[in-house]
């Protein structure tokens, strides 16, 4: 039985519509959103969660940063400094996505997700 390549259906647009909307609000959320989706509601094994939801995200920021830019909401100097060492470590964190293990991933983002979410409320 041949696999469809795009099969949409409403689950996941939906994921999507939500996913791009925090997104647009916030800035980020992404990641922090779509890889426990991805693992638990659609059962996306860990290793390709966390690609899928960088490949999503491509999408997600392209979309946001577009308007952005568009109404003036963004600083071109930070976004250049930055961007330089992001494009690094993308690189780097992707070459060793899959030398890691499932447990080890889930820990070390849950525990980034609970450190970020301490930042934010204090």
């Amino acid at each position: 039985m041949e696999k469809k390549f795009l099969n949409f259906n409403i689950k996941n647009s939906f994921i999507g519509l939500i996913t791009g909307f925090i997104n647009g609000v916030f800035g980020s959320g992404g990641g922090t959103l779509l890889v426990p989706i991805l693992n638990n509601i659609l059962k996306v094994e860990e290793h390709k969660s966390h690609a899928t939801a960088l490949a999503i995200i491509l999408f997600l920021t392209t979309t946001s940063s577009f308007i952005y830019v568009s109404q003036g909401t963004y600083d071109l100097n930070t976004t250049l400094k930055v961007a330089i060492g992001s494009i690094v470590g993308g690189i780097v964190g992707a070459k060793i996505l899959c030398k890691l293990t499932g447990r080890f991933l889930r820990i070390s983002f849950g525990s980034i997700m609970i450190i970020a979410a301490l930042r934010m409320v204090f």
